[in-house]
Order: structure tokens, then sequence, then C-alpha cells
């Protein structure tokens, strides 16, 4: 099966986000889909492995803010590249960038959000498929919709392992002057050589979480 042909299908970026037991999970997902238009019915897929499954399972509620190309890249390190079981990954956000609604934490920030009521589910072997019923939504933004296209050629980012559209990347040659690859979340830098502060654009880690590839 020739894996390059689901590059082909249009996907967007997202922070889905839920709450249950006391705590707040979210993570990167790239597969929300619009089902039906009245009632508002949306779908998402949710690998198994991620805390916010569990989150989305036991409360019955899910939310998800649709990323712009003009979003912080370090929004997709954040909710992408740890686990809500570890980290709280809305710690220390920017004042007004979460907001509560329905009783689920929203990333207001994008485009805008929709908040849902799970209504079905269905199993695949790696991830779960959440129907949610839209019960809020705010558009914040005329900007344009991230897709994972843009997050990969011009922002120049990885998906996550648990995504559902990862496909493992041959190795490819290192341009001229040098190739260094963040060890966190996959971003690659270009360039004779890693300046000692560079800051990852995505997951914001150092230079030492770098590595050159040869």
């Amino acid at each position: 099966m020739d894996n390059q042909f689901f590059r082909s299908m249009s996907y967007g970026v997202y922070i889905t986000t839920s709450y249950e037991g006391g705590r707040a999970a979210g993570c990167i997902t790239n597969s929300n889909t619009q089902i039906t238009a009245s009632p508002a019915t949306v779908c998402v897929s949710v690998n198994h492995d991620n805390f916010t499954n569990q989150c989305i399972a036991r409360s019955g509620k899910f939310a998800f803010t649709v990323l712009s190309e003009q979003s912080d890249p370090s929004l997709i390190g954040r909710f992408g590249f740890s686990s809500s079981r570890d980290v709280n990954k809305f710690e220390d956000l920017q004042e007004g960038l979460v907001k509560w609604v329905d009783g689920v934490p929203v990333v207001a920030a994008g485009c805008g959000y929709a908040v849902c009521r799970v209504i079905g589910t269905m199993e695949t072997s790696t991830h779960t498929v959440f129907l949610g019923e839209v019960v809020a939504a705010e558009a914040l933004s005329e900007e344009v919709p991230m897709t994972y296209r843009y997050y990969h050629e011009v922002i120049r980012g990885k998906s996550p392992r648990n995504a559902p559209t990862y496909i493992a990347e041959e190795p490819k040659e290192p341009a001229s002057g040098g190739r260094y690859v963040c060890q966190v979340c996959g971003y690659v830098y270009e360039g004779e050589e890693l300046p000692a502060d560079f800051v990852c654009p995505i997951c914001k880690h150092g230079a030492a979480d770098f590595k050159r590839v040869e």
C-alpha cells in the first residue's frame, strides 16, 4: 500500500480538549469533521493512548479549537508532544487564552471553537471516533485555517506518533551546511551551525535538544 496517497487528503490542525475528575486534558487532532448541519454534528478521532481520550469517554463532552496559519506554533508543541497525564498543558497560558464553556476548557485562539456532547462512538484498533452534537460555538477570527500541509511544509513540523495520519518518514539527505532535528517534536533546522540560543518554534525547547543529522 502506498501511504503517500493519504498526503493528498485534506486535514486541519485542531486542539481537542476535555475535563473529567478535576483534570483538564487536551491534544492535537487533525481528523475533526462536520457530519451534519442540523443539528450540528461533528466527529473527532483520538488515540487510545491519549489521556484526552479517557476524559472524553468519562465526561461525555469535548471541545475543539480550529488553529489558523497565524496561531502560535508553540500551541502545537504544548498540546501535541506531551501527555496530559504528566503535564498541565493549560498552566501558564497567556491570560484570556483559556475559557470555560459548558464545563469544558477551551483554547480561545485561531479561527474559533466548538463544544460538543458525545452522542456516539466507534472503536478502531488504535483510535476512538467520538461523534458529538455541538452545544456551543464561537467564531474568533477570519484568519485562514491551518492545514496539515501548511504545518508540514511552512512551519516544518512533524506529526505526533499518536496522530491518525502519522507516517514514518524516510531519512533525507542533509541540506548544504547541516541539518538539525529537534528530538522533542521533530522540527528541522537547516543551516551551517545551530545557534546556541536557538529555541524551537514549535515545542520551545532549546538547542541542547537538537541533534545534527549527518
